[in-house]
């Protein structure tokens, strides 16, 4: 399955970037109608899993997610175990119609995926991507900078000119909590409704999209614009990108940023 391969190939990349160490990281992807053509067998339920939140917005959707536990350096050695393609079977229930070949199941941070899902589907009816890795500048960030998202916006648009163009409506920003449960996806869901990129203090960064090459040159650029900044953050500052500077760029290539923060 060509999806298959590309999903693979970019979780390669995180790695490779350093990104996704052990079995840190995940991802989920919507299939498209053809991609779930594809399938030998797309309604034969092998096994299900089940979840205690209301999924009813995505039933009859495909999704690659990665397994839990799994490691991305793993992923081209052996996707059938390392990755599954599950359907929304019901508002509690995923129905797994291949992968997981050793027993295994989805990311713990599945619901969270879903709930992200859910609300980026209301913004942009392409959205099929959500990526979580462990961008390292971004996490130093977090423990030297104000845990608030328009300050990481303003630090991050002003490191480098692609910055406001790639993400104009900024970052959100959560305080550390516990991953895998159920207060970290419901707070995360909250911040989709406005960015496409959360950062979640002391452990790293979630970002979505509408396909693969769109949400790893996202993660890209964050982590690109974090790195400058933890590069020159202890410097004496000679200049730097203005607030007409930004202005000027997104007059340039029209493109609405989020208000508030540079005006």
């Amino acid at each position: 399955m060509q999806f298959i391969n590309e999903v693979v190939d970019i979780l390669d990349l995180l790695y490779q970037h350093g990104w996704d160490e052990r079995n840190g990281g995940n991802l989920s992807y919507i299939l498209t109608s053809e991609e779930v053509k594809s399938l030998e067998n797309q309604n034969q339920i092998i096994r299900t899993f089940t979840y205690d939140f209301d999924m009813s917005e995505l039933i009859g959707k495909y999704f690659v997610i990665t397994g839990t536990g799994t490691y991305f350096k793993n992923m081209k050695k052996a996707p059938e175990v390392n990755l599954g393609i599950v359907k929304v079977v019901d508002k509690n229930n995923l129905g797994l119609v291949w992968g997981y070949k050793d027993g295994g199941r989805p990311t713990s941070e599945t619901p969270t995926h879903l709930r992200c899902h859910i609300e980026r589907l209301k913004k942009d009816q392409k959205h099929r991507l959500v990526i979580h890795c462990h961008t390292t500048n971004i996490i130093c960030m977090t423990h030297i900078c104000p845990l608030e998202s328009d300050y990481f916006t303003e630090k991050l648009w002003k490191m480098q000119t692609e910055s406001i163009v790639v993400f104009p409506e900024g970052v959100g920003v959560l305080p550390w909590m516990l991953c895998g449960g159920n207060e970290i996806g419901i707070e995360t869901a909250k911040l989709m409704k406005e960015y496409r990129s959360v950062i979640w203090a002391q452990h790293g960064l979630f970002c979505t999209g509408t396909s693969l090459d769109e949400v790893f040159g996202l993660i890209e650029t964050i982590e690109k614009a974090a790195e400058i900044y933890m590069k020159i953050c202890d410097k004496k500052i000679l200049q730097s990108i203005s607030n007409d500077n930004l202005k000027e760029i997104t007059k340039a290539f029209n493109i609405k940023y989020r208000n508030g923060i540079i005006d």
